[in-house]
């Protein structure tokens, strides 16, 4: 009887001491609320606010600047000499400058034919152009695989060279440094770069070369990016959304006003004496392209974007993939800014605006404060205020800043405006992972410099992937949780659930979409969550 009394005893006790957790829990809530954590969310929102102004005027001058640009049509044609290169018939093909092309790769199975077939079709005297594959493969089937198909286009006349190592020191910046080296390079005037998966039209060389020709301080032509599986899935089209509006925007920008903005690594051709005058490639960080850019524009030279010059590429179509890119892309960008500021404050060989444009709207709005901001006022200061009310966000830091500045990311991309919604909650979950690496490669933590290489498909496996699509469910669950999006999108909901029970905001169905974005991309990949509506 004894026994059963105090069994019936023990729910009452654990009940009581729950309470009494809850209440202390509550107690030390009231006391440090008011003196702590309401000043603290305070200056969290001013601070995010000062970030979210100096990020959106960044957007309206790159808006105003791309209106002007297309009103008075300040086309690169009209801005500089680019007269069609012709035959000289006293000197014949002699008269064409030499060029080398740099294929950098690393078991690239299934694209390599792609890219080293492009390059071989490219339209240019034969005897003024060499091929070079840069092949740091590991498995030794793929580096056989690559191999012969360099053997076999060299059959067929090209000029073709298959270069290895026998390390992976620097990863690509290491590939193209030690491919530069070699004797036949120092006869040619010009080095065109394209990654595995690129694959220029035959003209490419045409469009190009003639900037570099006729105005001798540009360094380098940047052609655009031309995705081929932008339709594959609604992840691979809200990549499409942000890429396109780096194109068709900041890069336009920077080429029509400064004459500068950050290589993208390929699809570019650089003049070989303002790559050696900068110094080469280096492998500080995992932004080797950018790292040239900015040095070699330090040197004075000028660089041309080209919009309507087009290069097949291919988008990470798993989130595994995309998640590796965005960590490099992000990481790398501030790791850099760490290391060349006061560089490029004390350089005496560019301007003063150029140097403002370059440290605060190159490197500090665009590679960091837009970053931290998505991430930290969106999804940690704006759910807090549902917990702590008095604490205030003014509706244009709210709803007008944020609204303006989506609808001009959107401009790139008119086709997916419908998918607006999905692009804002994917690119506010892909904010956790950009500010983590923004602030790894700011502090030159653990990660700093991580490379992966990022997956490729190649048209090849198209065929492949309708032929199964029946078979293959749309939705995957991932090899691995992802602590951080779980975590995230638990405070999402946790703030949703109060804001619904005791607040006066109405925050909690942007909060809880938002949790079920970052609970799918914490569960498992979405690189194949959903065909594209």
């Amino acid at each position: 009887m004894d026994r059963l009394s105090s069994t019936a005893i023990l729910p009452e006790a654990f009940q009581g001491t729950r309470d009494d957790i809850t209440q202390q829990m509550g107690i030390v809530w009231e006391q440090i609320r008011t003196p702590v954590v309401v000043p603290l969310l305070r200056l969290s929102v001013f601070l995010c606010l000062v970030m979210s102004v100096m990020l959106f005027v960044e957007k309206v001058y790159m808006a105003v600047v791309i209106v002007l640009v297309k009103l008075f049509r300040w086309r690169p044609e009209t801005r500089y000499k680019c007269e069609p290169m012709g035959d000289d018939a006293e000197l014949g093909n002699a008269g064409y400058p030499m060029v080398l092309i740099q294929i950098p790769m690393y078991n690239e199975k299934e694209v390599y034919q792609l890219s080293i077939g492009a390059a071989c079709g490219l339209s240019w005297p034969s005897d003024r152009i060499i091929i070079q594959v840069l092949d740091d493969s590991t498995d030794p089937a793929i580096k056989e695989l690559v191999q012969i198909e360099c053997q076999r286009w060299a059959s067929k006349g090209v000029n073709i060279k298959y270069e290895i190592r026998d390390n992976r020191n620097g990863y690509k910046a290491g590939a193209l440094k030690e491919g530069m080296k070699h004797s036949y390079v120092k006869h040619c005037d010009y080095v065109a770069i394209f990654d595995a998966d690129f694959q220029p039209e035959p003209d490419f060389l045409w469009r190009t070369i003639p900037f570099l020709e006729h105005n001798p301080r540009i360094g380098l032509v940047q052609g655009r990016w031309k995705f081929v599986n932008s339709n594959d899935c609604l992840m691979t089209r809200m990549q499409e959304m942000s890429l396109d509006y780096h194109f068709t925007v900041e890069q336009e920008v920077g080429s029509s006003t400064y004459a500068f903005f950050g290589f993208n690594g390929t699809a570019g051709v650089w003049r070989i004496n303002a790559l050696n005058e900068a110094g080469g490639w280096k492998d500080r960080t995992t932004v080797e392209d950018m790292d040239l850019a900015v040095r070699a524009s330090l040197k004075g030279w000028k660089f041309i974007f080209l919009g309507d010059l087009r290069v097949k590429s291919e988008l990470p179509s798993t989130l595994t993939a995309y998640r590796y890119q965005q960590h490099r892309w992000s990481c790398g960008p501030a790791n850099l800014f760490r290391k060349m500021v006061l560089e490029i404050a004390k350089n005496k060989k560019v301007t003063l605006w150029t140097k403002v444009h370059v440290i605060y709207s190159f490197f500090f709005v665009r590679k960091i404060v837009a970053h931290i901001v998505t991430f930290i006022f969106y999804c940690v200061v704006i759910p807090a205020t549902v917990l702590v009310p008095e604490v205030q966000v003014p509706k244009w830091g709210l709803v007008y800043i944020p609204s303006i500045i989506t609808l001009l990311n959107a401009v790139g991309t008119p086709r997916s405006l419908h998918l607006l919604v999905f692009w804002i909650l994917f690119e506010n979950v892909m904010s956790l992972h950009r500010t983590k690496a923004t602030f790894i490669g700011l502090l030159e933590a653990g990660r700093v410099n991580e490379w992966v290489v990022t997956e490729k498909l190649g048209d090849g496996m198209k065929t492949k992937a309708g032929a199964k699509a029946a078979k293959i469910p749309r939705i995957r669950i991932g090899e691995r949780l992802h602590l951080l999006e779980l975590l995230t999108g638990a405070y999402l909901v946790f703030c949703g659930c109060y804001d619904l029970a005791f607040g006066k905001n109405y925050y909690y169905l942007y909060l809880f979409f938002q949790a079920v974005a970052f609970f799918i991309v914490g569960f498992g990949y979405v690189g194949t969550f959903v065909p594209h509506p």
